[in-house]
């Protein structure tokens, strides 16, 4: 894991969750490799260990790491599809719904949002 910089207005052990999280999604770490242990984070980001130990827990009751006692803890088979699958519907059932309600008090043509999606889909390519 890269530095970070932490954000205020979110607990430290939700960043770093999150964190670990897009590490997988951007396939920087695999299902079914080994995270770094509980005291090289903590030690790394000078951070208490409990953070960490607790942004990991909540990562093993989601089911997307595993604790491999005397090993440490790896990526679970089937993470990386689990998150897209939670990061998808969170978008469309609570992201969407949002920016829908932008767009159409913008007064957005469809036309509109297509010409802008072409454009920086072309900037991206």
């Amino acid at each position: 894991m890269n530095a970070m910089m932490w954000n205020d207005q979110t607990p430290i052990f939700r960043q770093l969750k999150e964190k670990v999280v897009e590490l997988i999604m951007d396939g920087e770490v695999s299902e079914g490799e080994a995270v770094p242990s509980v005291r090289q984070v903590a030690a790394d980001y000078q951070i208490n260990p409990l953070t960490v130990s607790k942004a990991y827990q909540e990562l093993v009751d989601d089911q997307i790491l595993e604790k491999k006692r005397g090993l440490g803890m790896f990526v679970t088979q089937g993470a990386k599809d689990k998150l897209f699958e939670d990061e998808k519907k969170q978008f469309l059932e609570v992201e969407w719904p949002k920016i829908m309600i932008r767009i159409q008090r913008l007064g957005l043509s469809v036309q509109e949002l297509t010409k802008q999606a072409v454009a920086a889909d072309g900037e991206n390519s």
